[in-house]
């Protein structure tokens, strides 16, 4: 519904309210003192439209229901000079928005989640909690931390975040920070979490739920510790090319984008198009069939619903050049960004895409160089990959399953690429052109995993 008929409905709603309620008016004068009962949410589009509240966030209708309010002048709602139109007010009622440039965390703390109305015989302060919209979750840093690690949760309105539930119910609510601006918290993994889930967490504008994928491993594609099968042939990296993890943090063996040897050889050269790559086993492996991930997402599931993720360290400035290429199984005839692997086809089961986190995958703009303090998780979403990426997609999980069991190899293999960057494939637009320089970057990867990636927003008010 647009936003006109939407208006129209709450004015209609509102001119019905004020005949039905106007009998109830007793001051003409403006003299008598103001009393506030009651605020109710004003919703046509809710099976209950006009709804007792005890809060309510930017933007929306409220009701302010009570006594004495003809002559009022000036409505502040955390201390923000409201407009109302005083055609929808009787002296019972007045209907008000919820201006969007109303303070709320940073809103003096003696006007905070109030309510005044003011007319020249007086005014009255209500107290009434004001929140900012819904607070949304968009990523978590590191979904598979081991304990005392830090924690990124981003998205948006999470201002003061004070508890946070964890998959299995274990609570924080000890050192906890969270950024005025809403757009992130950040917590200290604690020990004896074992189950995997969304994270809920709670704060001034009500409670976010993250993507259920945090400390989810179920549906490992390989982590160089038992789970998955390293594949070795003439052109691959080997188990002797594995090395520890670096920070000792408990992940054990890892992978180096770059492997150590290529590295003490001098790096990859500017315009080579890949390296050896780290494969799985392929057609050889059971877990390379990734029909025994249906025990956790079900065939029908939209790829739209889904994400590989993996976690990288990566302790120096990347930037500028070097790609990692991804594909889910071992198909490719060409390499690097806007590849025809990278693209969706009538006529072949691509299935890569490429990760270049110092650019920008929409605008074709350096992003600034990319660095980790610690380990971090990637989410890539299915819909980067192949014949997966088109704008209208409608592949479901089972389609991607069936794809690689019908390919002649289905390993799942990424691998470093170095060649020049051209964003939109237009040679005479050089703007977007990134020249690659020889790379010696230690890049450190781990644990790949499928997992859901769907964002959940909580209801206000959950009608039965």
């Amino acid at each position: 519904m647009t936003l006109i008929m939407k208006t129209i409905k709450y004015i209609i709603f509102a001119l019905l309210a004020v005949f039905i309620f106007a009998a109830c008016s007793d001051d003409v004068t403006g003299s008598s003192s103001i009393t506030i009962k009651k605020v109710y949410l004003e919703d046509a589009e809710s099976s209950v439209p006009d709804r007792e509240v005890s809060f309510a966030r930017l933007g929306q209708l409220i009701r302010i229901e009570g006594a004495g309010f003809t002559g009022v002048e000036k409505i502040f709602i955390n201390g923000y000079d409201t407009y109302f139109n005083n055609a929808l007010m009787t002296d019972n009622n007045i209907w008000v928005a919820l201006n969007a440039n109303t303070p709320v965390s940073t809103a003096a703390d003696s006007i905070r989640n109030t309510i005044i109305l003011v007319k020249p015989s007086g005014s009255v302060t209500y107290s009434f909690t004001v929140r900012a919209s819904s607070p949304s979750v968009k990523n978590i840093s590191n979904t598979l931390p081991q304990p005392g690690e830090t924690v990124v949760v981003e998205g948006a309105n999470l201002q003061e975040t004070n508890k946070i539930t964890l998959p299995g119910g274990k609570v924080v609510t000890e050192g906890i920070t969270s950024d005025e601006k809403g757009e992130w918290y950040r917590f200290t993994m604690p020990e004896g979490v074992d189950t995997c889930g969304a994270i809920t967490s709670e704060g001034a504008n009500g409670t976010a739920v993250s993507p259920a994928y945090f400390n989810d491993n179920n549906c490992y594609i390989i982590n160089y510790d038992g789970k998955g099968t390293l594949g070795a042939w003439s052109a691959t990296n080997h188990d002797s090319d594995l090395v520890e993890d670096p920070l000792n943090s408990g992940r054990g063996k890892v992978a180096m984008l770059i492997p150590q040897s290529r590295i003490d050889a001098g790096g990859v050269k500017a315009g080579t198009s890949n390296i050896p790559g780290w494969w799985t086993a392929g057609n050889d492996a059971a877990d390379d069939d990734w029909t025994r991930m249906k025990k956790y997402i079900s065939g029908d599931t939209p790829l739209s619903d889904l994400a590989l993720q993996f976690d990288v360290y990566c302790p120096d400035d990347w930037d500028g050049t070097g790609q990692m290429e991804i594909t889910l199984q071992n198909n490719l005839s060409n390499y690097g960004w806007a590849s025809s692997c990278t693209k969706p086809s009538d006529e072949y089961t691509n299935q890569a895409c490429v990760w270049i986190p110092w650019m920008n995958r929409e605008t074709g703009e350096n992003a600034g160089a990319f660095k980790t303090t610690g380990w971090q998780t990637v989410t890539i979403p299915l819909t980067w990959f192949g014949n997966y990426s088109g704008s209208n997609d409608t592949h479901t999980f089972q389609n991607l399953i069936d794809d690689r069991n019908a390919g002649s190899y289905r390993n799942f293999g990424f691998l470093f690429c170095n060649s020049d960057i051209d964003f939109d494939g237009d040679a005479s637009t050089t703007n977007d052109i990134f020249t690659s320089s020889d790379c010696s970057l230690k890049i450190y990867v781990d644990n790949f995993r499928i997992v859901k990636n769907v964002t959940t927003m909580v209801s206000d008010y959950p009608d039965k």
